[in-house]
Protein backbone atom coordinates (compact mmCIF):
# COMPACT_ATOMS: atom_id res chain seq x y z
CA UNK A 1 0.00 0.00 0.00
CA UNK A 2 1.24 3.61 -1.15
CA UNK A 3 2.00 5.94 1.76
CA UNK A 4 0.10 8.03 -0.15
CA UNK A 5 -3.28 6.14 -0.14
CA UNK A 6 -2.35 5.69 3.72
CA UNK A 7 -2.10 9.71 4.25
CA UNK A 8 -5.73 9.90 2.04
CA UNK A 9 -7.87 7.26 4.32
CA UNK A 10 -5.91 7.84 7.55
CA UNK A 11 -5.15 11.76 8.70
CA UNK A 12 -2.78 11.90 10.98
CA UNK A 13 -2.99 11.20 14.18
CA UNK A 14 -5.26 8.12 13.13
CA UNK A 15 -4.79 4.39 12.17
CA UNK A 16 -6.20 1.55 10.60
CA UNK A 17 -5.15 -2.11 10.87
CA UNK A 18 -5.97 -4.54 7.72
CA UNK A 19 -6.97 -8.00 8.73
CA UNK A 20 -5.84 -10.21 6.28
CA UNK A 21 -7.18 -14.23 5.34
CA UNK A 22 -4.35 -16.27 4.57
CA UNK A 23 -6.19 -18.76 2.69
CA UNK A 24 -7.34 -16.87 0.12
CA UNK A 25 -10.45 -16.97 0.25
CA UNK A 26 -10.77 -13.06 -0.44
CA UNK A 27 -8.03 -12.81 -2.77
CA UNK A 28 -5.33 -10.19 -2.37
CA UNK A 29 -8.09 -8.10 -0.76
CA UNK A 30 -8.42 -7.50 2.95
CA UNK A 31 -11.06 -8.85 5.04
CA UNK A 32 -11.89 -5.77 6.59
CA UNK A 33 -10.31 -2.74 8.01
CA UNK A 34 -10.51 -1.72 11.33
CA UNK A 35 -10.49 2.19 12.03
CA UNK A 36 -10.41 4.79 14.60
CA UNK A 37 -6.86 3.71 16.68
CA UNK A 38 -5.87 6.98 17.69
CA UNK A 39 -1.76 5.97 18.65
CA UNK A 40 0.08 4.16 16.72
CA UNK A 41 0.77 1.88 20.27
CA UNK A 42 -2.71 0.88 20.53
CA UNK A 43 -2.88 0.56 16.24
CA UNK A 44 0.35 -1.64 17.42
CA UNK A 45 -1.08 -3.76 20.63
CA UNK A 46 -4.67 -4.75 18.44
CA UNK A 47 -2.58 -6.39 15.71
CA UNK A 48 -0.04 -8.08 17.76
CA UNK A 49 -3.12 -9.66 19.73
CA UNK A 50 -4.67 -10.51 16.27
CA UNK A 51 -2.26 -12.36 14.89
CA UNK A 52 -1.65 -14.08 18.12
CA UNK A 53 -4.86 -15.12 18.70
CA UNK A 54 -5.01 -16.57 15.00
CA UNK A 55 -1.50 -18.57 15.64
CA UNK A 56 -3.21 -20.01 19.00
CA UNK A 57 -6.31 -21.11 16.71
CA UNK A 58 -4.54 -22.62 13.84
CA UNK A 59 -2.61 -24.97 16.88
CA UNK A 60 -4.00 -28.07 17.64
CA UNK A 61 -2.18 -30.11 20.62
CA UNK A 62 1.28 -31.95 20.02
CA UNK A 63 1.89 -29.70 16.97
CA UNK A 64 5.40 -28.65 16.18
CA UNK A 65 6.43 -25.04 15.70
CA UNK A 66 6.45 -25.74 11.83
CA UNK A 67 3.13 -27.36 11.84
CA UNK A 68 1.33 -24.48 13.83
CA UNK A 69 3.45 -22.31 11.04
CA UNK A 70 1.81 -24.40 8.12
CA UNK A 71 -1.54 -24.10 9.29
CA UNK A 72 -1.44 -20.44 9.93
CA UNK A 73 0.10 -19.42 6.90
CA UNK A 74 -2.84 -22.25 4.64
CA UNK A 75 -5.87 -20.32 7.61
CA UNK A 76 -4.69 -17.99 9.32
CA UNK A 77 -5.30 -14.30 9.56
CA UNK A 78 -2.35 -11.81 9.38
CA UNK A 79 -2.75 -7.86 10.39
CA UNK A 80 -1.00 -5.13 8.90
CA UNK A 81 -0.92 -1.77 10.56
CA UNK A 82 -1.93 0.95 8.47
CA UNK A 83 -0.87 4.79 8.60
CA UNK A 84 2.08 4.43 11.15
CA UNK A 85 5.31 3.74 8.45
CA UNK A 86 8.14 2.36 10.05
CA UNK A 87 6.84 2.18 13.58
CA UNK A 88 3.71 -0.33 12.66
CA UNK A 89 4.34 -3.50 14.07
CA UNK A 90 4.90 -6.47 11.49
CA UNK A 91 4.04 -10.04 11.74
CA UNK A 92 6.76 -11.16 10.65
CA UNK A 93 9.08 -9.77 13.80
CA UNK A 94 7.43 -12.26 16.04
CA UNK A 95 6.08 -14.94 14.05
CA UNK A 96 8.31 -17.75 14.76
CA UNK A 97 8.45 -16.93 18.47
CA UNK A 98 4.35 -16.97 18.64
CA UNK A 99 4.79 -20.71 16.58
CA UNK A 100 7.45 -21.86 19.01
CA UNK A 101 5.48 -20.92 22.15
CA UNK A 102 2.52 -21.38 23.27
CA UNK A 103 0.51 -18.42 25.00
CA UNK A 104 0.57 -18.41 28.49
CA UNK A 105 -1.95 -15.74 29.38
CA UNK A 106 -5.32 -15.19 27.68
CA UNK A 107 -4.79 -11.44 27.67
CA UNK A 108 -2.21 -11.87 25.23
CA UNK A 109 -4.67 -12.72 22.50
CA UNK A 110 -7.53 -10.41 23.80
CA UNK A 111 -8.03 -7.90 21.07
CA UNK A 112 -11.38 -7.95 21.12
CA UNK A 113 -10.51 -5.41 24.11
CA UNK A 114 -8.68 -2.83 21.88
CA UNK A 115 -11.04 -2.70 19.48
CA UNK A 116 -12.09 0.45 18.95
CA UNK A 117 -15.37 -0.77 17.16
CA UNK A 118 -16.23 -1.87 21.18
CA UNK A 119 -16.75 1.78 22.00
CA UNK A 120 -18.83 2.81 18.97
CA UNK A 121 -21.02 -0.18 20.33
CA UNK A 122 -20.84 1.54 23.62
CA UNK A 123 -22.00 4.58 22.59
CA UNK A 124 -24.49 3.44 20.66
CA UNK A 125 -25.92 1.27 24.06
CA UNK A 126 -25.92 5.23 25.16
CA UNK A 127 -27.55 6.42 22.69
CA UNK A 128 -31.14 3.99 23.10
CA UNK A 129 -33.86 5.28 25.07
Amino acid sequence: MSDEFEAEVFPRGEFGVQIMDLSGANGSDPVETVTGFITIEHANAFARRYVRDSVERCRAPGMDAKAVLDAWFAFGEDAEVLGAGDDAWVSRAELKDFADTPVRDAEERNWRVLDPRRDEDDDDDEDAP
